[in-house]
């Protein structure tokens, strides 16, 4: 029957309603005659007028307050207002009409009486046919049991949702706020975190959703921290920008942030160093459709530069970037003349022609090949692409007079153990030996400012282990890690852009700045870690009857155990309390054209015994054993 009720034409279901509310009103006459009369009524004389009248006047203020337009299974409090007013409104109307004509048998207070019952019922009404035609019957029962950690406006609005969708039932709420713990909201009781683990045991909470926009990452975690054992899936709501466009519902529940996974506060950026070479510039960034170089386009378009140059080998990547950002603009109101290249950083003559006829400002240097196994499978490629790439956009910059060129590089340029390290430490040797090469004497003016950012791995960008994870977690596991000792530096991907953004301003020339990025996190804990708050059990020797198990593939071709940041010691520090310039030696240009030469000859003939020679010989580090250990830096 819900079924047909639902699908009747539209203009049938508000024919229903309101013939619904004349009986409805009809009936409250006859209630409320019948009350202030103290007998049952049976309309006699000029009562007739009024068991006329008030359906007359009841149904335009209806319409008027645009009753009939409400959707009942989706009643709320609003709508309970709105009945509210209309109904007081025909209150004053019918009441003024009983005192100006005076009929014979008929109370004057008739027009206060009969109002509220009409009101009674109308409420009433209504919430039945909410309660209904969303299925709250006993046949129903919720998929889940939930409880909502906050007892804020978000977590009240998130209730209110739930109150029109079976997919949870709401057991209670959980807030430190002493105040109101033991009270209840709407009905549901709010409990203290302490009781937290009895009510999961007791009640059978299968999931506990973070209600808490406003609070502070470093909150966030603690109470992560103190649910992650528990059997339950532990889910958030959006931050307050997104709860700002309305009503909370059901699907807007999503999985942690990635920063919840992080365990540290994300690095705050300096609006004025993000700013400083970009407002009102023309702008380069290669690798534009990539993970980092798309991420590095949306944060540059915010500082309104003049022009932005986007340039990416893949047609698909450059295509979606531009469409992207194009759709951005419109949204914003942002003038920014958007220019989508075609082309590769190891085509010269293409850079240089790009640079001469856009004239830019500034170079952001992401394109890059940055997959270990693959680049360790195809050398000569990671070579091309990696170090010669980066000579020939730098060799651009020089050409066109760029004031500012910044290389996105990477912690595993750090005594790297595989191709893809030693070719990013190989373009940073580049650029160190161009700007010290190209250092102003007496009466020369300066050339390229050219530095260097190196951060280690970036949640979310493409072959990112978080979302590999969820989606090994979607398909009920395993979830595989390389070794249980295996150790990383994170960051977000907003975190990335911004920081060679501001690192880029801080430039003087040849600079190696680096992120203190706090402690590494184990891989292994990471895996552990989303299991357990996806409300699932890591099953090992210990909980044979767990529900995903963590398989151990064994290290990667060139992969290590552990990222460094520095090669160097004792960083120095700049304007931005967590970011620090490394002090690290480089060849001078004379001799490290020698072994570009050679690299350029082994990478063309895919020699790559001679391609990891020449590394060995110029790269710090390259081919011996890793660290045992890996020191988190601090400011």
């Amino acid at each position: 029957m819900q079924e047909t009720i639902l699908g009747w034409p539209r203009a049938l279901k508000h024919l229903v309603v309101l013939a619904l509310d004349v009986l409805l009103c009809l009936f409250a006459t006859w209630l409320a005659f019948s009350l202030r009369l103290d007998t049952l009524n049976w309309p006699d004389g000029a009562q007739w007028w009024v068991y006329a009248l008030t359906p007359v006047l009841a149904v335009p203020v209806f319409i008027r307050f645009g009753l009939y337009r409400a959707i009942f299974r989706y009643t709320g409090q609003a709508a309970l207002v709105a009945t509210a007013k209309a109904v007081a409104v025909y209150a004053a109307v019918l009441l003024a009409l009983l005192l100006w004509m005076r009929w014979p048998n008929v109370p004057r207070t008739l027009g206060v009486l009969q109002p509220l019952i009409f009101l009674l019922l109308v409420g009433a009404s209504r919430a039945m046919a909410r309660f209904w035609l969303t299925g709250w019957d006993e046949r129903r029962e919720a998929q889940g049991r939930l409880l909502i950690f906050g007892a804020g406006t978000a977590g009240v609005q998130t209730a209110a949702a739930l109150g029109v969708s079976s997919q949870f039932k709401l057991l209670g709420f959980v807030d430190d706020d002493a105040g109101k713990v033991g009270r209840s909201v709407n009905g549901v009781l709010v409990y203290s975190p302490a009781a937290v683990a009895d009510l999961v045991s007791r009640e059978g909470v299968t999931d506990i959703l973070l209600a808490l926009p406003s609070a502070t990452r470093e909150r966030r975690n603690s109470i992560i921290e103190s649910l992650h054992r528990l059997p339950v899936h532990i889910r958030t709501l959006p931050g307050l920008a997104d709860l700002a466009s309305g009503r909370v519902t059901v699907q807007d529940f999503k999985e942690l942030d990635i920063e919840d996974l992080l365990g540290r506060d994300p690095v705050p950026p300096d609006a004025a160093l993000l700013a400083r070479n970009l407002v009102g510039k023309v702008v380069l960034v290669t690798g534009g459709g990539g993970s980092i170089g798309s991420e590095l386009c949306r944060q540059i378009l915010l500082e309104r530069p003049r022009c932005l140059l986007l340039l990416d080998h893949s047609e698909f990547a450059l295509y979606s970037i531009h469409q992207e950002l194009q759709g951005l603009c419109a949204a914003m109101g942002l003038k920014v003349e958007l220019v989508p290249l075609l082309g590769s950083v190891t085509n010269p003559l293409r850079l240089q022609e790009i640079c001469l006829a856009y004239r830019p400002d500034t170079v952001y240097h992401a394109a890059a090949y940055k997959h270990v196994p693959m680049v360790e499978a195809n050398p000569a490629e990671g070579i091309v692409n990696n170090v010669f790439g980066t000579l020939n956009m730098a060799r651009a910059a020089q050409a066109s007079g760029v004031a500012h060129f910044v290389l996105v590089s990477t912690d595993k340029a750090v005594r790297p153990t595989n191709i893809m390290g030693a070719s990013k430490r190989m373009a940073e040797l580049v650029l160190q030996a161009l700007a010290a090469q190209a250092a102003p004497s007496a009466g020369q003016a300066a050339g390229v400012c050219f530095s260097m950012v190196r951060f280690g791995n970036v949640l979310g960008s493409s072959g990112s282990v978080v979302p590999l994870f969820r989606r090994q977690l979607a398909s009920g596991g395993p979830l595989t890690v390389t070794h249980p000792e295996v150790t990383r530096y994170f960051m977000t991907l907003s975190e990335a852009a911004q920081l060679v953004l501001q690192a880029g301003a801080m430039g003087t020339g040849g600079d190696v700045f680096v992120l203190d990025m706090g402690k590494p996190v184990k891989i292994l804990d990471l895996a552990r870690r989303m299991v357990e708050l996806s409300g699932m059990k890591v099953r090992d020797a210990a909980q044979p009857d767990g529900d995903i198990e963590i398989a151990l593939t064994g290290l990667r071709p060139g992969e290590k155990l552990y990222e460094e940041l520095l090669i160097g010691e004792n960083p120095a520090p700049t304007v931005h309390s967590r970011i620090m310039k490394a002090h690290e030696d480089h060849l001078d240009w004379p001799t490290l054209e020698k072994h570009l030469e050679a690299l350029h000859q082994a990478a063309e003939r895919g020699d790559v015994r001679l391609i990891k020679a020449v590394l060995k010989a110029c790269v710090d580090g390259y081919g011996q054993r890793p660290p045992a250990a890996s020191v988190p830096i601090r400011s």
